[in-house]
């Protein structure tokens, strides 16, 4: 990616390529969430539980992934492959204190 982002952007990609749940987890702030398209997931238990349902657990991976929005929030595009969702989607960091406050998942 050729934009700057956040090191608490950085460090969720990074465990979504290592498929490294507790990484994953560990970027969002305590009271972080994940938004998927409306379904909203907060807590590190509810954000482990859904990422094991939906993202890394299933093998989750990002390719051609590419800053379209910079700033914070930061919203990132990317060709989400691996055995669940397949297909583009725009992903939007807002960070709080170098860890994640939420990730919102919209088409």
């Amino acid at each position: 990616m050729s934009q700057e982002i956040p090191a608490a952007v950085q460090r969720a990609l990074t465990a979504i390529d290592e498929q490294d749940n507790d990484a994953f987890v560990a970027a969002f702030a305590p009271d972080g969430y994940v938004d998927d398209w409306g379904r909203q997931f907060r807590g590190p238990d509810r954000i482990r539980s859904w990422s094991e349902n939906e993202l890394i657990g299933k093998r989750a991976t990002f390719t051609g992934t590419e800053v379209s929005t910079p700033g914070n929030p930061l919203t990132i595009v990317t060709q989400v492959g691996g055995d669940g969702f397949n297909g583009p989607s725009h992903f939007t960091f807002d960070v709080q204190d170098d860890q994640l406050a939420s990730m919102t998942i919209t088409a």
